[in-house]
């Protein structure tokens, strides 16, 4: 696998290698003792996937005080995934980073505890898998309005579909300290 670091402490990108011939394909999503010696070490507790249509817009999203890291990839289909640091003492506090992820090359995307997470849909519908640090908690939900415009993110998606929860969240600037990291 090809491990690229990014200007975020702790966010990691990785390509893994993709093994195929005329059966079709076969890679590794996950080997602790691998991930580990890339500086990946917490436990995973749950897996979840998602499926979309082209247009939708999931996030940003957190959750505080029961916080997840996340390894995050998509299996079929194209998504364009951002993430917002959220840590109050990281040198990349309150800016936000874009990757593509597709389901043709399997890349993944090691969001830590700290950042605020989302991702739109670029691909007539795309499947996308969420490996989490802590369990789901509902009472811990938060999140940041997707079209802030302090952070003024440049989703690549014309008029997108988004869930009423999400078009409730607070603007970056009115979050107050117990919704940040240290």
């Amino acid at each position: 696998m090809e491990v690229h670091t990014t200007e975020f402490p702790g966010l990691i990108f990785i390509e893994p290698k993709i093994f195929g011939d005329s059966r079709g394909w076969f890679y590794e999503s996950w080997n602790k003792e691998r991930y580990a010696e890339i500086g990946i070490t917490e436990d995973f507790v749950q897996d979840n996937v998602s499926f979309s249509s082209y247009g939708v817009l999931r996030g940003l999203h957190y959750q505080k005080p029961y916080t997840q890291g996340k390894l995050v990839s998509v299996l079929q289909g194209k998504v364009w995934d951002v993430v917002v640091d959220l840590r109050k003492n990281s040198p990349t506090f309150g800016k936000w980073q874009g990757f593509t992820l597709t389901g043709e090359k399997k890349e993944q995307l090691y969001v830590p505890k700290g950042f605020a997470h989302g991702f739109c849909v670029l691909s007539e519908t795309a499947l996308f898998q969420y490996k989490c640090t802590d369990k789901y908690s509902p009472e811990s939900e938060q999140g940041i309005m997707w079209n802030d415009e302090t952070l003024n993110i440049p989703w690549p998606v014309d008029n997108p579909v988004i869930s009423e929860k999400d078009i409730r969240h607070p603007v970056f600037k009115d979050l107050t300290d117990e919704l940040l990291f240290d």
